[in-house]
């Protein structure tokens, strides 16, 4: 039977899977390869906004203003793209 004095807040759990994942070298700076897809660029701060997608899954990503400003192509749906970045998680929302 569940305990609920074990139970943690789903904050809690966020913050324990970002702490995992930002501990991991491997995830500290990796390419991945994918289809861009839901791409918006959030022109207020800067920042991008997409789906990392293959046949089988899909990740949620960000790029930060620093970054896009950098990129040297406009990024549109359907692109084939290899990223690189860093793995983590955002504690308010997963």
């Amino acid at each position: 039977m569940h305990n609920p004095d074990t139970s943690i807040s789903v904050r809690q759990l966020n913050l324990y899977v970002k702490s995992l994942l930002e501990g991991d070298p491997r995830l500290n700076f990796i390419s991945v390869t994918g289809e861009l897809s839901n791409f918006k660029r959030h022109y207020a701060s800067g920042h991008c906004y997409f789906t990392l997608k293959d046949d089988a899954a899909a990740i949620r990503g960000v790029m930060f203003k620093t970054s896009a400003a950098r990129v040297g192509f406009v990024p549109s749906d359907g692109m084939l793209v290899t990223i690189r970045g860093r793995v983590s998680i955002y504690e308010k929302d997963g």
